[in-house]
C-alpha cells in the first residue's frame, strides 16, 4: 500500500511564491494557513464544494486578500489529498 502525498506547496509568504499554474488559499476556521495549491484543483467537484462554502460564508469579500476556505487544516488536507491531478 503506498502512502500519496498531497501536492500542496505550504507556507509561501508572497505572492512571488506562487508558481505558474498555482493560486493561494486560506484554510482554516480561526487561525488562517496559508496553501499554495494547483489550478486543477478548481475542477475537483469537492474542492468545488469548499469553493461553495466559502461563498456562503464569506460572499466575495475574503479578509485575507485570498480566497479564505472556512474548514479546518486537517480536512482540506484529507480532501484534497484525494485528488488524481
Amino acid at each position: 500500500m503506498a502512502i500519496r502525498v498531497p501536492r500542496i506547496i505550504k507556507k509561501s509568504s508572497t505572492s512571488l511564491d506562487v508558481p505558474k499554474g498555482h493560486f493561494v488559499v486560506y484554510v482554516g476556521e480561526k487561525q488562517r494557513k496559508r496553501f499554495v495549491i494547483p489550478i486543477s484543483y478548481l475542477s475537483q467537484p469537492s474542492f468545488q464544494d469548499l469553493l461553495s462554502q466559502a461563498e456562503e460564508e464569506f460572499g466575495f469579500d475574503h479578509p485575507m486578500g485570498g480566497v479564505t476556505i472556512p474548514c479546518s487544516e486537517d480536512i482540506f488536507i484529507h480532501i484534497t489529498s484525494h485528488f488524481r491531478i
